[in-house]
């Protein structure tokens, strides 16, 4: 009975942050303009749309022709457009290094959290001050369903290296899923904890990989910094209530990259293999289908290269009257740089003013 609470939760999640995104809040009398982009006023019923924008983080990868990682770029070498709006670069951040803030930090931006940036670094010599960086948070989903009959073993050991092979400063948490999802692991940075978890593990019934997924995402949201989300899929969804493209564009909104990791047998599922590489693209990360185990291995090692090369980008939006869906778009600026290729996510949805999304109890999850 808990999984059907649970699913009945996501379900209810999913239609208020996806399906109903422009939430109205209506006021006596129609107020001045507002000063940023939390306001766009409708002048022909004189109804007040609010929306929350705070700063928006980019997970950038920077792709030379050769397939190799382009490293060494500066803040100035990338250029942001939301919708066709110029945006100004608030944070600067490449692989693993600190961040660098590029606005004056008591002076408030539009959307600015308390949480947005931290202090700056004592004895910093550079003309703009660093902040610093506790790393990526990284969100392990691993299908424990009945396609993983065959090889279960093989995988939890591909994912166990992939969780000692990541950065010191990286911390992890880590779900599995099959009918039901758990949160084996909670986000930490102690190592064991996390390998506890995944052998724990033991393999289940049907896959739920949308519901299951959608937890995960609800999750990471409730953290600043850079977050991602790697999943291992065997074999296509056939017990999830919410559709694929919704979760994936609540993770485009949320800025958080989604990398797919599964077997020829996923691959041999023509729908499966055309939803993981549309959520995968559309949210700034990759995907794999491998052929064996050795493959696989390979790609959770693909995965952590990529996370280690990413230029974290972020900045506060312009004014913007779009309410709606907001395309970004990320360009590099230079003749020499022209050639390179970017990977990225393409847009966002703003959240409606005074929503905070509840999190769903954690005994709701536990087996």
């Amino acid at each position: 009975m808990r999984g059907h609470h649970l699913v009945a939760q996501f379900v209810a999640l999913f239609l208020f942050l996806v399906l109903s995104p422009a939430i109205r809040s209506q006021e006596s009398a129609p107020p001045p303009p507002a000063p940023d982009n939390t306001a766009v006023s409708d002048t022909d019923n004189d109804t007040v749309f609010r929306v929350n924008v705070d700063m928006v983080q980019l997970n950038v990868a920077v792709i030379d022709r050769k397939g190799n990682y382009v490293t060494g770029l500066r803040p100035s070498d990338f250029e942001i457009v939301e919708d066709t709006i110029q945006q100004k670069l608030a944070t600067f951040e490449e692989g693993n290094q600190g961040p660098i803030m590029l606005v004056n930090p008591s002076q408030p931006q539009p959307g600015a959290t308390p949480s947005s940036v931290s202090d700056s670094k004592p004895g910093t010599t550079s003309g703009a001050p660093q902040i610093s960086s506790a790393g990526a948070n990284v969100f392990i989903l691993f299908d424990t369903s009945n396609y993983m009959y065959r090889g279960f073993v093989y995988a939890q050991d591909a994912i166990s290296d992939f969780v000692r092979s990541l950065d010191g400063t990286a911390k992890v948490a880590f779900y599995s899923y099959s009918r039901d999802v758990a949160r084996d692991a909670l986000l930490t940075s102690d190592r064991s904890q996390v390998l506890r978890g995944v052998r724990s593990t033991v393999a289940g019934a049907d896959a739920a990989l949308y519901n299951a997924l959608l937890l995960v995402l609800r999750d990471a949201g409730q953290y600043t910094g850079r977050k991602v989300v790697v999943v291992f899929s065997n074999g296509p969804d056939n017990a999830s209530m919410v559709p694929p493209e919704g979760v994936g564009e609540l993770a485009q909104s949320q800025g958080i990259p989604i990398y797919m990791i599964s077997t020829r047998e996923a691959k041999q599922d023509p729908v499966s293999t055309a939803v993981f590489e549309r959520i995968s693209a559309s949210t700034g990360g990759q995907a794999y289908f491998a052929k064996n185990w050795s493959e696989q291995e390979q790609a959770f090692a693909s995965v952590r290269e990529d996370l280690s090369h990413l230029y974290a980008l972020s900045y506060y939006p312009q004014p913007n009257p779009n309410r709606g869906w907001r395309t970004i778009s990320v360009k590099l600026v230079g003749e020499k740089l022209k050639n390179f290729r970017i990977r990225t996510r393409n847009g966002y949805r703003p959240r409606p003013t005074g929503f905070t999304p509840e999190t769903p109890a954690d005994t709701a999850l536990a087996r």
